[in-house]
Protein backbone atom coordinates (compact mmCIF):
# COMPACT_ATOMS: atom_id res chain seq x y z
CA UNK A 1 0.00 0.00 0.00
CA UNK A 2 1.32 3.38 -0.23
CA UNK A 3 1.82 5.92 2.69
CA UNK A 4 -1.70 7.94 2.09
CA UNK A 5 -3.59 4.18 2.19
CA UNK A 6 -1.75 3.38 5.31
CA UNK A 7 -2.58 6.33 6.69
CA UNK A 8 -5.84 6.26 5.53
CA UNK A 9 -6.13 2.04 7.50
CA UNK A 10 -4.53 4.00 10.49
CA UNK A 11 -7.55 6.75 10.73
CA UNK A 12 -10.11 4.34 10.06
CA UNK A 13 -8.82 1.81 12.40
CA UNK A 14 -8.09 4.66 15.32
CA UNK A 15 -11.93 5.80 14.81
CA UNK A 16 -13.74 2.50 14.40
CA UNK A 17 -11.64 0.76 17.24
CA UNK A 18 -12.46 0.12 20.67
CA UNK A 19 -12.28 3.78 22.45
CA UNK A 20 -9.54 4.77 19.92
CA UNK A 21 -6.85 2.40 21.19
CA UNK A 22 -4.34 1.14 18.91
CA UNK A 23 -2.20 -2.01 20.13
CA UNK A 24 -0.73 -5.37 18.68
CA UNK A 25 -0.38 -8.73 19.69
CA UNK A 26 3.01 -10.27 19.51
CA UNK A 27 2.96 -11.10 16.15
CA UNK A 28 3.11 -7.23 15.10
CA UNK A 29 -0.62 -7.72 14.49
CA UNK A 30 -3.74 -5.30 15.15
CA UNK A 31 -5.45 -6.17 17.94
CA UNK A 32 -8.02 -4.36 19.07
CA UNK A 33 -12.07 -5.06 18.88
CA UNK A 34 -14.72 -2.94 16.87
CA UNK A 35 -15.80 0.16 18.92
CA UNK A 36 -19.40 0.31 18.98
CA UNK A 37 -20.13 4.14 17.23
CA UNK A 38 -23.28 4.89 15.91
CA UNK A 39 -21.42 7.75 13.30
CA UNK A 40 -17.83 7.81 14.03
CA UNK A 41 -15.82 10.66 12.30
CA UNK A 42 -13.37 9.19 10.13
CA UNK A 43 -12.28 11.99 8.42
CA UNK A 44 -11.40 15.30 10.19
CA UNK A 45 -10.62 16.95 7.26
CA UNK A 46 -9.63 20.22 9.58
CA UNK A 47 -7.58 18.34 12.17
CA UNK A 48 -5.88 16.95 9.48
CA UNK A 49 -4.87 20.25 7.26
CA UNK A 50 -3.81 21.46 10.75
CA UNK A 51 -1.53 18.40 11.34
CA UNK A 52 -0.16 18.67 7.92
CA UNK A 53 0.10 22.76 7.91
CA UNK A 54 2.21 21.84 11.33
CA UNK A 55 4.47 19.05 9.55
CA UNK A 56 5.06 20.31 6.09
CA UNK A 57 7.81 22.43 5.42
CA UNK A 58 9.22 22.78 8.77
CA UNK A 59 12.58 20.32 9.99
CA UNK A 60 10.15 17.70 11.47
CA UNK A 61 11.03 13.96 11.55
CA UNK A 62 8.40 11.66 13.11
CA UNK A 63 10.42 8.48 13.54
CA UNK A 64 9.18 4.63 14.48
CA UNK A 65 12.66 2.53 15.74
CA UNK A 66 13.68 2.08 18.86
CA UNK A 67 14.72 5.49 20.96
CA UNK A 68 18.36 4.44 21.36
CA UNK A 69 18.14 5.69 17.54
CA UNK A 70 17.65 9.01 18.11
CA UNK A 71 21.10 9.70 20.24
CA UNK A 72 22.61 10.46 17.56
CA UNK A 73 20.89 13.33 15.48
CA UNK A 74 19.98 15.18 18.36
CA UNK A 75 22.15 18.44 18.86
CA UNK A 76 22.01 21.36 21.85
CA UNK A 77 18.62 23.03 21.61
CA UNK A 78 17.03 19.85 19.80
CA UNK A 79 13.52 18.95 21.83
CA UNK A 80 12.93 15.40 21.65
CA UNK A 81 9.36 14.07 23.23
CA UNK A 82 9.40 10.51 24.54
CA UNK A 83 6.12 8.65 25.50
CA UNK A 84 7.43 5.34 26.33
CA UNK A 85 4.91 2.49 27.39
CA UNK A 86 3.80 3.43 30.87
CA UNK A 87 5.03 1.74 34.10
CA UNK A 88 2.15 -0.30 35.35
CA UNK A 89 0.08 1.18 38.36
CA UNK A 90 -1.21 -2.34 39.42
CA UNK A 91 -1.18 -5.55 37.73
CA UNK A 92 -4.64 -4.55 35.49
CA UNK A 93 -2.81 -1.19 34.14
CA UNK A 94 0.06 -2.96 32.39
CA UNK A 95 0.00 -2.43 29.02
CA UNK A 96 3.49 -3.05 28.69
CA UNK A 97 2.48 -6.11 26.64
CA UNK A 98 0.93 -5.04 23.70
CA UNK A 99 3.60 -4.81 21.60
CA UNK A 100 5.40 -7.22 19.37
CA UNK A 101 7.91 -6.90 21.65
CA UNK A 102 7.78 -6.20 25.28
CA UNK A 103 8.78 -2.70 26.99
CA UNK A 104 10.51 -3.87 30.84
CA UNK A 105 11.85 -2.19 33.55
CA UNK A 106 15.60 -2.45 31.85
CA UNK A 107 13.99 -0.40 29.16
CA UNK A 108 12.66 2.58 31.23
CA UNK A 109 16.21 2.30 33.05
CA UNK A 110 17.80 2.82 29.37
CA UNK A 111 15.19 5.26 28.33
CA UNK A 112 16.03 7.43 31.58
CA UNK A 113 20.09 6.91 30.66
CA UNK A 114 19.25 8.23 27.38
CA UNK A 115 16.97 10.98 28.47
CA UNK A 116 19.91 12.18 31.12
CA UNK A 117 22.25 11.59 28.40
CA UNK A 118 20.41 14.37 25.54
CA UNK A 119 19.39 16.76 28.62
CA UNK A 120 23.68 16.79 29.28
CA UNK A 121 24.12 17.97 26.18
CA UNK A 122 21.74 20.54 26.21
CA UNK A 123 18.62 18.78 24.27
CA UNK A 124 15.26 19.75 25.60
CA UNK A 125 13.81 16.67 26.82
CA UNK A 126 10.20 16.04 27.72
CA UNK A 127 8.96 12.54 28.94
CA UNK A 128 5.27 11.53 29.80
CA UNK A 129 4.51 8.03 32.15
CA UNK A 130 2.48 6.84 35.34
CA UNK A 131 2.69 8.05 38.39
CA UNK A 132 3.74 4.59 39.60
CA UNK A 133 6.90 5.14 42.30
CA UNK A 134 9.51 3.33 40.12
CA UNK A 135 9.03 6.64 37.55
CA UNK A 136 9.43 8.80 40.38
CA UNK A 137 13.16 6.81 41.63
CA UNK A 138 13.92 6.65 37.98
CA UNK A 139 13.56 10.57 37.43
CA UNK A 140 13.54 12.31 40.55
CA UNK A 141 17.06 12.86 41.25
CA UNK A 142 17.65 14.13 37.63
CA UNK A 143 14.88 15.70 36.31
CA UNK A 144 11.69 17.53 37.22
CA UNK A 145 8.28 15.61 37.53
CA UNK A 146 4.71 17.57 37.49
CA UNK A 147 1.88 15.67 38.43
CA UNK A 148 -0.99 15.53 36.00
CA UNK A 149 -4.04 14.65 35.48
CA UNK A 150 -5.99 12.67 32.42
CA UNK A 151 -9.17 11.58 31.68
CA UNK A 152 -8.15 8.04 30.91
CA UNK A 153 -11.51 6.84 28.70
CA UNK A 154 -9.89 2.70 27.89
CA UNK A 155 -11.17 0.64 30.83
CA UNK A 156 -13.74 -2.35 29.59
CA UNK A 157 -15.80 -1.15 32.25
CA UNK A 158 -16.97 2.27 32.44
CA UNK A 159 -17.11 2.99 35.84
CA UNK A 160 -13.57 2.16 35.52
CA UNK A 161 -12.76 5.12 33.46
CA UNK A 162 -11.93 8.55 34.55
CA UNK A 163 -9.31 10.76 35.90
CA UNK A 164 -6.02 9.64 36.90
CA UNK A 165 -2.42 10.94 37.77
CA UNK A 166 0.55 10.57 35.00
CA UNK A 167 3.51 12.13 35.43
CA UNK A 168 5.60 14.87 33.11
CA UNK A 169 9.39 14.52 32.94
CA UNK A 170 11.85 17.23 32.13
Amino acid sequence: MSDVELAAWFIYLNRTGFNGLYRVNRRNQFNVPFGSYANPKICDSDGLRACSAALCGKSVEIKIADFETVLHKVLAGDFVYFDPPYVPVSEYSNFTRYTSGMFGPEDQIRLRDLALSLKRRGVHVLLSNSSAPMVYELYGRDFQIHAVSANRFLSCKANGRGLVTEVIIC
